[in-house]
């Protein structure tokens, strides 16, 4: 076949439409990445032995509702850097279920305080027949919600 023929003059044509095709979504790819780059934010840096909060967005918990639950837990120190979007964590002995290695989207660093004394951590639970109770120092407000009693505690 040569390029006299009709066939060869098509199959020539078809290459350099093909050609075009590619260098122009090239240049739409290029166009799109710019902009997309320009509002994207580089990840946090976490060094081992840097202290992190995780999020609890998908740890389960034996509390009775989400709403419950701490949105952050920890502090934890990072062990090492898996890779330059996970880090593994040095998690409590009774979390051995949880795989310790997560995404830098779950993780927040500890932020030092500037007030002195300032964070104050909870109140351990108090354990009462293999069940975490806690204990209610002031109960600051009640509601009645569809005709149950709600009470607001500190």
């Amino acid at each position: 076949m040569t390029q006299d023929t009709p066939a060869g003059q098509l199959s020539t044509k078809m290459q350099s439409v093909q050609q075009d095709v590619k260098r122009q979504i090239e240049v739409a790819i290029n166009r799109l990445k710019r902009y997309a780059d320009k509002s994207r934010a580089s990840p946090p840096v976490f060094n081992p032995d840097d202290m992190v909060w995780l999020s609890s967005k998908n740890i389960k918990s034996t509390r009775p509702t989400k709403k419950l639950l701490e949105r952050w837990l920890g502090p934890f120190s990072i062990l090492k850097k898996v890779s330059t979007h996970a880090h593994h964590l040095k998690l409590p002995f009774k979390w051995k279920s949880i795989h310790p290695v997560f995404n830098i989207s779950l993780l927040e660093p500890v932020k030092k305080s500037t007030i002195p004394n300032g964070h104050k951590e909870p109140p351990p639970p108090i354990i009462i027949e293999e069940e975490e109770k806690w204990e209610v120092s002031q109960i600051l407000d009640s509601k009645l919600k569809r005709g149950k009693l709600w009470y607001l505690g500190k």
